[in-house]
């Protein structure tokens, strides 16, 4: 795959979920989203174009092992305590 038209965003979200991961541009055009869910302790994959050839599927997950920690962050339970 010609990495110079790939391009990697990293982002955060804490909004309707709570975790970290990439995003995955092709000539500027969002293709694949792959997120940790902190909250969910979940690794999802987003694809925004119907057909994403395996390559880039590969080339993506690596990028998301490479960039993001694959350790989830624990949240503390809020104590009930008085």
């Amino acid at each position: 795959m010609k990495t110079q038209d790939i391009r990697v965003v990293v982002a955060s979200d804490v909004n309707t979920r709570d975790g970290i991961g990439v995003e995955i541009y092709l000539s500027d055009e969002l293709i694949v989203e792959i997120f940790r869910d902190d909250t969910k302790k979940s690794r999802e994959v987003t694809l925004y174009k119907r057909d994403v050839s395996l390559e880039l599927l590969e080339d993506s997950i690596s990028i998301f092992k490479r960039e993001i920690p694959w350790e989830f962050i624990e949240y503390d339970e809020p104590s009930s305590e008085k």
